[in-house]
């Protein structure tokens, strides 16, 4: 039950039947009506724009059309209030009913009030992609919870949703890779080697090296360069996905499709070479010169014809190059043909998850994603800042195993998944996050996320506590269903009640943002909440959610505690944490 949803019919309704009295012109479009909390709480429950968005059309002022809406919804038994603010906003204040109503729908639909109400075409979200290098670093982690657990809130809004992971194995760094793992074959076969720079030093590489030995015995060295390089590439590119496949099953990320970018321009079909022949075909690409960037010197610059895409034609900067000087294709050639096989796969809608030193590439790309759909798809790109990783405030020092930066596993292994997970959308991801190592394994309400899952565990407790008190009473959905809810008038109560109103709001809004860090902070509030009201039955014994003399009051407030768990759980598992019934 969406009481926002619900009440953006019911103003809609009040409009229609002031059209139907000739009050205002028929049709008008409300769109952009929407119904919200108040920015004040002590203002009501719900607030309305509706006479502000429609007061021009309508040909009136704000504030008489808000006395028309408001007049209309006086006659709600649902609304207990109703005032009109300053210039024409409307502020409701609902029935205890309402709310109540809310309750019961929550306790009925149980993990799965607030999913679905959000319709639209299927959504390819990809995310890591991390080049297959190395292991995967924390600011890898980062865009990896969030890319996950958008497409978990995506699933639970009632999107359809593929999650892939574009493996970027056709660039030069891929033969850096290559002849990297081969000196680590020569130190296995027991050769002193030294890593010239350039190449990758990390000891994650030696067991690659020893594989490549028990594989391919001492034969390799015997053979040139041009032999060995594609043998040992595609030996470390699948060794580097294991790995890092390994580290994202650490955090239980899982992907429905990898892409390899070789097979866009391998096989029968050049996918790369299609795709620019089709723009060229529609006056979308053209041979011509570009100015040398703003900032560079003349001398540096190589002006030469090139075969470009007429990104401005959709919003870029400047046309972009598709070959480079030596015949072969540019990174954004094989980006535009992987963007275009998104949309045939039956994918609309887009969403990339990058690092956000890939800010200046989302314009191109947005570019080329309308014009090799022809207007038919769309792009959201979400980029994640930086991760700084401290230890009780102090910055932590570099793996050894990597060589140049601390993993992703090694933080997994040491603060665990959930805090890793919670932590990650703790703040919204264009903003620099600091994760400290002390503090996410605290026991307190400054961890977020023990906070949270303190407050589940609490739920669980409250429940065994109730079947120690009412031995053989049955605490099912049912018996809870059919309790006095009208006894949950105390206003910590109250701001419960509206809190689990708020969540399938939250859902919707949180989806049609991209923003799963809205549910993060949404449930430690919700969390903030309940502790208060638990702490308040210490010094309130009548307010104790289990009452031995009280049945009927302790049947309401199981009520409350088992929708309070199940939005929780909920929120949690879009998150991709667990939600404890105890806690260690």
């Amino acid at each position: 039950m969406n009481v926002f949803r619900l009440f953006e019919e019911r103003v809609a309704g009040a409009l229609g039947r002031l059209a139907d009295a000739g009050d205002i012109p028929a049709g008008l479009a409300i769109g952009r009506v929407v119904v919200e909390p108040p920015r004040d709480p002590s203002h009501g429950d719900l607030a309305t724009n509706a006479a502000m968005v429609l007061a021009k059309d309508a040909k009136t002022n704000p504030r008489a059309l808000a006395d028309k809406i408001a007049a209309d919804l006086r006659g709600d038994e649902r609304v207990a209030k109703v005032d009109v603010a300053g210039p024409g906003f409307i502020n409701l204040t609902l029935a205890p009913g309402v709310f109540l109503d809310v309750l019961r729908a929550a306790v009925a639909a149980g993990a799965d009030f607030g999913r679905g109400g959000v319709d639209g075409p299927k959504v390819n979200v990809e995310y890591v992609s991390a080049n297959p290098t190395g292991p995967m670093h924390v600011g890898h982690g980062r865009g990896a919870v969030f890319g996950d657990a958008l497409a978990n809130l995506l699933v639970f809004a009632g999107r359809d949703v593929t999650r892939e992971y574009y493996i970027n194995d056709a660039g030069a760094q891929v033969d850096v890779l290559a002849r990297s793992a081969f000196l680590r074959y020569r130190e296995a076969l027991g050769e002193d080697v030294e890593i010239p720079e350039g190449l990758y030093p990390g000891d994650y590489l030696k067991p690659v090296g020893q594989a490549l030995l028990a594989t391919h015995g001492p034969g390799l060295l015997e053979q040139k360069e041009e032999a060995w390089l594609p043998v040992v590439r595609d030996f470390a590119i699948d060794a580097m996905m294991d790995m890092i496949r390994a580290d994202l099953a650490a955090l239980d990320i899982r992907h429905d499709v990898f892409f390899s970018e070789r097979a866009l321009s391998r096989g029968e079909t050049d996918h790369i070479a299609a795709t620019i022949a089709d723009l060229r075909a529609r006056d979308l690409v053209y041979d011509g010169r570009l100015p040398p960037p703003k900032g560079q010197a003349v001398e540096d610059w190589e002006d030469r014809e090139q075969t470009l895409f007429r990104a401005t034609n959709f919003g870029d900067d400047v046309d972009r190059p598709l070959l480079k000087s030596d015949g072969s294709y540019t990174y954004f050639a094989a980006d535009i043909a992987y963007h275009r096989s998104k949309f045939e796969r039956g994918c609309p809608e887009m969403i990339d998850v990058w690092g956000a030193d890939h800010g200046g590439y989302v314009k191109r790309m947005q570019a080329a994603v309308r014009a090799v759909t022809e207007g038919r798809g769309e792009l959201d790109v979400k980029l994640c800042q930086l991760v700084r990783l401290l230890r009780a405030g102090e910055p932590v020092k570099m793996s050894k195993r990597a060589g140049d930066f601390v993993t992703l596993r090694e933080v997994v292994d040491e603060v665990g998944r959930d805090a890793v997970r919670f932590m990650m959308l703790y703040r919204k991801n264009d903003a620099t996050l600091d994760f400290d190592l002390a503090k996410v394994v605290e026991q307190s309400k400054d961890n977020p996320v023990f906070y949270v899952q303190y407050a589940h565990a609490r739920c669980a407790s409250i429940f065994r506590q109730a079947s120690e008190a009412f031995p053989g009473e049955p605490f099912g959905p049912q018996a809870l269903l059919a309790a006095d809810l009208a006894r949950l008038s105390d206003e910590a109560e109250v701001e419960i009640l509206r809190k689990i109103a708020a969540f399938p709001r939250l859902v919707e809004g949180s989806a049609h943002a991209h923003e799963p860090h809205r549910l993060a902070f949404y449930l430690y509030d919700l969390a903030s909440s309940f502790h208060h009201l638990w702490n308040k039955g210490k010094d309130q014994p009548h307010l104790r959610f289990v009452n031995q003399t009280e049945r009927e009051s302790t049947l309401a407030r199981l009520a409350l505690v088992h929708a309070v768990r199940c939005v929780i759980a909920a929120g949690l598992s879009v998150l991709g944490v667990t939600a404890p019934d105890e806690m260690r």
